[in-house]
């Protein structure tokens, strides 16, 4: 066994092969929003509710780790960009994987914006950090969207297997693409990619059920798994949230069977 497949495990869940990712690298985008604020706090919370991993920035570990409760994959981002920009899009390499290894990451992310002005930097970053991947037996999460002037909808079946190829391409273990909107059109995504892929959780959705039909579909489809941050450690019961896609992740139960987990009354200690 490959030192890459060995970390693999740390992140996806290696009976079901499937793996529930909560990124909290917001701040460096738009600052310590909401349930990102005291990150101890956050990540347990996560790994109280069975997430496999959490993604963050370098600086953050120091602040977060725990040295008590479940254990959770730590996923390093490599990548950053600004909202205050005057190109969001652009993301430029703040951290290398060898910086992620003393760290004690057990897997890498970097982000792409397909169709955005500085694509081409994105791509050749990928590329680099890929083969720096495949050296140090680092498994790669490929967080990929199509954004930009002539991007008309960013959910488009079309784009998003498109991303998922490139992605695969240029070296990714696990690649992070947004929902198409139905089964039928994401099963032509999975079907594309030779590698896992996952779902993007998006902006706050207004419904748990929304969240949860969206998690189903997408595993019914062939999606590997979900990276959801906003609708985790944003929801009023973030342990429970976590808990209920992961009992769809990996147990394939039903939106009903996750929704009547989180309906049910919580003890006052619970998050």
């Amino acid at each position: 066994m490959t030192g890459k497949a060995i970390r693999m495990e740390r992140i996806m869940d290696r009976n079901s092969g499937r793996t529930v990712i909560v990124p909290m690298d917001h701040g460096v985008t738009i600052g310590p929003v909401e349930g990102l604020t005291d990150m101890r706090l956050s990540v347990s919370k996560m790994a109280r509710g069975g997430a496999n991993a959490v993604v963050m920035h370098k600086g953050m570990p120091r602040s977060s780790h725990r040295g008590y409760g479940r254990d959770v994959g730590l996923v390093i981002h490599l990548s950053g960009g600004t909202s205050l920009s005057p190109d969001p899009n652009a993301k430029e390499l703040v951290c290398t994987v060898e910086e992620a290894i003393r760290i004690g990451a057990d897997a890498v992310s970097i982000h792409v914006n397909l169709g955005a002005d500085t694509e081409s930097v994105m791509l050749r970053q990928l590329g680099m950090i890929s083969s720096k991947c495949d050296h140090w037996q680092m498994p790669l999460l490929v967080m990929i969207y199509t954004r930009g002037r002539n991007i008309k909808n960013s959910c488009d079946v079309n784009y998003v297997k498109h991303s998922a190829r490139v992605a695969a391409e240029l070296g990714a273990d696990i690649v992070k693409v947004p929902y198409t909107g139905s089964m039928e059109s994401f099963a032509e995504v999975v079907q594309g990619c030779p590698i896992p892929v996952v779902i993007a959780g998006g902006p706050k959705i207004n419904t748990d059920r929304d969240v949860l039909e969206m998690v189903s579909d997408a595993i019914s489809a062939g999606a590997a798994g979900v990276s959801i941050g906003r609708n985790a450690f944003q929801h009023e019961k973030p342990s429970t949230v976590v808990k209920a896609i992961g009992t769809i992740v990996h147990e394939n139960a039903t939106v009903e069977e996750a929704l009547e987990m989180l309906q049910k009354k919580q003890p006052v200690a619970a998050c």
